[in-house]
C-alpha cells in the first residue's frame, strides 16, 4: 500500500459542507486519500471517484477498501465528469473537490517517467491509454514550441537555452538523459535541479492540464446541485490565476458566492509533516440555492 497524505484533507472536508447522506463528487481521486476521508464520513451518502490515470484507480481502491460500498470508481478526464454521473446512476452532487497536484506514486514511479529521480522511459501520461509521450514531444517538436512550452508552463527564463540543447542532443532516451541535457545547458545555480520546471511544463503539454483545468471549470457546475459546493486545491500560479477568475465570473453573473476570499494555504504543521503540500492554494464557491440570484 502506497502511503498518501491528501493535502488540506480537514480544510477541503470543511468547505465541502459533508452530509451523511450526500453524494459527492472526487474529480482526481489520486491514491484515494480525499476520497476515503469523505466515505468514512458518510452513512447512505456515495462518493463518485473519478480520475484519469487507471493505474493509480486501482490503489485507491485499495486503499478505501473498508468502505468499497460508498464509492464509485470510474476511469475519465475532466470532460467526462457527467458521463461519470450517468453511470453511478446518480443525479446533480452536493459538492465535487478537485485536486490539481501530481501524487507522489506518480512522480516516484520510474517507468511512469514523471521525474528524474530514477531512470525510466520519457512517458508523464496520466492516462497511458491515449496520447502523445513525453519522448514523442521533446524529439520531435520544433525548438521554438519546445522554449514556448518550457518558458510559458514551467516559467523557466533560461527556456531557449534548454531548448536548443535539447534539440541537438536527440534522440533523447530516457528521463535522466534529458535531465543531463539540461543540467549541461544550465548549470545548478540553487538547490533546485535545473531540469525541475522543465520536466515540469513537458508534463502539463503532455497532459493538456491547462485544457483539463478549463474543462474541469465548464463541466463543475453542470455536475453539482444548486446549493452544492465546489472546492479545489490548486499548486501553481496559473492555475490558482484560472479558478480565481471563474469563480468571480459566477459570482459576476449571481450563480453563488465565493467562500475563500483569499485562498487557504496548508498550515505549517502540514507542511512540516507533507512538504508536497507547500504550495498548495485552497478556493471553494457555493452554487445559488435557487435560480440566478445577484450576490
Amino acid at each position: 500500500m502506497h502511503t498518501h497524505y491528501p493535502v488540506m484533507l480537514a480544510e477541503a472536508l470543511e468547505h465541502l459542507a459533508l452530509r451523511p447522506e450526500g453524494i459527492y463528487l472526487d474529480a482526481t481521486a489520486g491514491l484515494g486519500g480525499h476520497t476515503g476521508a469523505i466515505a468514512r464520513l458518510l452513512t447512505t451518502g456515495l462518493v463518485i471517484a473519478n480520475d484519469r490515470d487507471a493505474a493509480s484507480l486501482e490503489l485507491a481502491r485499495q486503499n478505501t477498501a473498508d468502505v468499497a460500498g460508498r464509492i464509485f470508481f470510474h476511469h475519465g478526464d475532466f470532460a467526462s465528469l457527467p458521463e461519470a454521473m450517468a453511470q453511478a446512476g446518480r443525479g446533480l452532487v452536493d459538492g465535487l473537490l478537485a485536486d490539481l497536484g501530481v501524487s507522489r506514486y506518480q512522480l516516484t514511479a520510474a517507468e511512469r517517467g514523471f521525474s528524474f529521480q530514477a531512470d525510466g522511459p520519457l512517458d508523464m501520461r496520466m492516462d497511458r491509454s491515449q496520447g502523445i509521450t513525453a519522448e514523442e514531444l521533446v524529439n520531435r517538436s520544433a525548438e521554438k514550441a519546445l522554449a514556448d512550452w518550457i518558458y510559458q508552463y514551467g516559467e523557466e527564463r533560461r527556456a531557449r537555452k534548454i531548448a536548443r540543447a535539447i534539440v541537438r542532443a536527440r534522440p533523447i532516451r530516457s528521463t535522466l538523459h534529458l535531465a543531463d541535457v539540461v543540467e549541461r545547458a544550465v548549470p545548478r545555480t540553487n538547490r533546485l535541479h535545473p531540469a525541475t520546471l522543465t520536466f515540469m511544463a513537458l508534463r502539463m503539454v503532455v497532459n493538456d492540464e491547462q485544457g483539463e483545468i478549463d474543462r474541469l471549470l465548464e463541466s463543475a457546475p453542470q455536475v453539482v446541485r444548486q446549493g452544492g459546493r465546489i472546492v479545489i486545491i490548486s499548486f501553481m500560479s496559473l492555475e490558482d490565476r484560472k479558478i480565481k477568475e471563474k469563480f468571480r465570473e459566477w459570482k459576476q453573473r449571481g450563480e453563488g458566492v465565493i467562500l475563500t476570499k483569499r485562498p487557504l494555504v496548508p498550515s505549517e504543521q502540514e507542511v512540516w509533516q507533507n512538504a508536497a503540500s507547500r504550495s498548495a492554494k485552497l478556493r471553494a464557491f457555493e452554487l445559488a440555492p435557487a435560480g440566478p440570484r445577484q450576490v
